[in-house]
């Protein structure tokens, strides 16, 4: 299956590193030039030049900001002014107990998770409607419909997300954009290892905790270990091509079979 996005321009949120990074490289990979997102000069640009080693003749773009603020959003504007491709990958987690949650971590995890992807959508989908194409996709989660214990907040923004896409799919109605939401499963990055060690014991080698992490607190998971971020990168490179078409307004899973149903 060849996906050609020569001429597209990609914006990915949170792409300076983990899930972000390899979906950069994926979409670049496929001909598209892709605009890379962090909240600081500095680590944009070392992934910049950290991307552009690991994808040849590929081509990058700064976009340093931070989206949860009307300034930082401007920034990324200015500096991406068109794209046919967005990606709210964007994202904070990390576990509390439940009543321990407070009400500026409620609004934060809205604010971060869920209100930067309604602002970028808000502004690059009028754009995309009047030229007739256009791919729009947000990183959810299993959490958004498996909601754990110690991560409420979190499963909250992510369920949010799921209605973001949908609703913002039927504003796209028929105007050949697609809006999407993606539900990654359990994914190997460096924060998700120290996540994985707030909940295992700290002195196991790191393939003894990931394989206790999974039986104890993530047991549904059908290939029982951690997804690669380039498994999850290579749905969104699919459903951002042309060949995706008749995809929208969904909810794909690349969960590693995680969650049991999904109930519309």
């Amino acid at each position: 299956m060849l996906v050609d996005l020569s001429g597209k321009t990609a914006l990915v949120t949170g792409s300076t590193q983990g899930i972000g990074a390899a979906i950069a490289v994926g979409l670049a990979g496929a001909g598209a030039r892709v605009a890379v997102n962090g909240r600081s000069r500095d680590s944009v640009d070392a992934a910049v030049d950290r991307l552009g080693g690991e994808c040849d003749g590929a081509e990058f773009l700064a976009a340093p900001g931070d989206i949860a603020t009307d300034e930082g959003a401007a920034q990324v504007f200015d500096a991406v002014p068109r794209a046919d491709i967005l990606v709210n990958n964007l994202g904070v987690f990390g576990a509390e107990p439940a009543l321990d949650i407070t009400d500026d971590e409620w609004r934060r995890y809205f604010e971060v998770n869920v209100l930067t992807a309604v602002r970028m959508i808000r502004h690059y989908l009028p754009g995309m409607k009047d030229r007739s194409w256009g791919r729009i996709q947000n990183i959810a989660s299993d959490s958004a419909l498996v909601t754990p214990a110690e991560m409420i907040h979190y499963g909250m923004s992510k369920t949010a997300l799921l209605a973001v896409a949908r609703g913002f799919a039927k504003e796209a109605a028929g105007t050949g954009v697609t809006v999407n939401s993606v539900i990654a499963g359990p994914t190997h990055t460096g924060g998700v290892e120290d996540f994985v060690y707030e909940l295992v014991d700290r002195t196991l080698p790191w393939e003894e905790a990931q394989r206790e992490f999974m039986t104890k607190h993530r047991p549904q998971s059908l290939i029982q270990r951690l997804i690669e971020p380039e498994e999850i990168a290579n749905m969104v490179v699919y459903l951002s091509s042309p060949l995706a078409s008749a995809t929208t307004g969904g909810a794909v899973r690349v969960d590693g079979g995680y969650v049991d149903s999904i109930v519309p």
